[in-house]
């Protein structure tokens, strides 16, 4: 699933190349990925572009409509992408209609909604695998998408401070890989980033968040700020087509299992990358780096080996 560093390159990625540039049509193509009716997507149709931005995992086009006044608000085409959904962008769409449908269960990328620009460009959102999670809305307000009303705080942004994380820690005494992932708390971060972050601050993804010390909860504030900076810069400028190779290649301990861990701090530390397998995921970590040399017992309800 993309996290805050592809969404936001994806979305510097649009911005890019959709600004003041006027949308020719929207078509669906997977009735199930479209969430709202009004307004519908042809509303978006005949107006021009104006800022594609990021909530969390969200992207938002803004469109303003055919006719409007430059004061109106405009309306925002709003998209999650899941675990399977993607951005396939095309200096030369395919003239050849899109040809709605239910969604179905196949495993082959499904074209759930193509965007056309007034140039012949455009990009199509696709979704792969069986289990059809991408999310189109069209709205007047991104806040309308209650997911979006109820987003956490932005992990970059200025009001991210090292209290607002010690407030966050003590509202509920729960895993800390579970706080990192709750985006009504922290906005944007996944499974791959908080596995990545967990590495670097040194922290059991199953430390209870009520037992962090002011030196601890520092340490994870500075290694969730870091993690994110390095991966929005590696993402930073890159067509979308590279961006999944590159969150892969950045990764130090996320589906790296049996790999050699690369420290913590990028010095070699000796063990091999450990691996907790659930229902629908799995999450990776370092016991020398993490847990005092100790495995996690690989089951749902697993605990820190003691």
């Amino acid at each position: 699933m993309p996290e805050l560093p592809e969404v936001a390159a994806l979305a510097d990625f649009l911005r890019a190349r959709t600004a003041g540039r006027t949308v020719s049509a929207v078509e669906v193509g997977s009735i199930a990925a479209l969430k709202t009716f009004d307004p519908p997507p042809a509303a978006l149709a005949g107006g021009q572009v104006t800022d594609v931005a990021r909530h969390g995992k969200w992207l938002d086009l803004a469109v303003s409509p055919a006719g409007s006044a430059p004061t109106d608000a405009p309306l925002h085409l709003v998209f999650h992408l899941s675990r399977g959904g993607w951005v396939r962008w095309s200096d030369a769409l395919s003239t050849k209609p899109v040809r709605p449908s239910l969604g179905g269960s196949s495993r082959g990328a499904v074209l759930a909604l193509r965007v056309r620009l007034d140039d012949g460009s455009g990009f199509d959102l696709t979704e792969a695998g069986t289990r059809k999670r991408l999310a189109v809305h069209v709205v007047r307000d991104p806040a309308d998408v209650e997911m979006i009303a109820s987003l956490g705080v932005e992990p970059l942004a200025p009001e991210f401070t090292t209290d607002v994380l010690a407030q966050l820690l003590a509202a509920k005494n729960q895993q800390v890989k579970g706080l990192l992932r709750d985006q009504r708390a922290i906005a944007g971060i996944g499974n791959a980033y908080s596995d990545e972050i967990l590495l670097v601050g040194r922290f059991s993804p199953y430390k209870l968040t009520g037992t962090f010390t002011p030196e601890e909860t520092a340490r994870l504030h500075t290694a969730i700020g870091d993690v994110l900076t390095e991966a929005i810069a590696a993402a930073s400028g890159k067509p979308a087509k590279e961006l999944k190779d590159a969150k892969r290649a950045g990764m130090r301990v996320h589906g790296r299992t049996g790999l050699p861990c690369p420290g913590w701090n990028g010095v070699p530390c000796g063990d091999t990358v450990h691996e907790v397998s659930f229902a629908d995921r799995s999450m990776q970590y370092c016991p020398t780096c993490q847990t005092g040399g100790k495995p996690l017992a690989d089951r749902r309800m697993s605990k820190l080996l003691r």
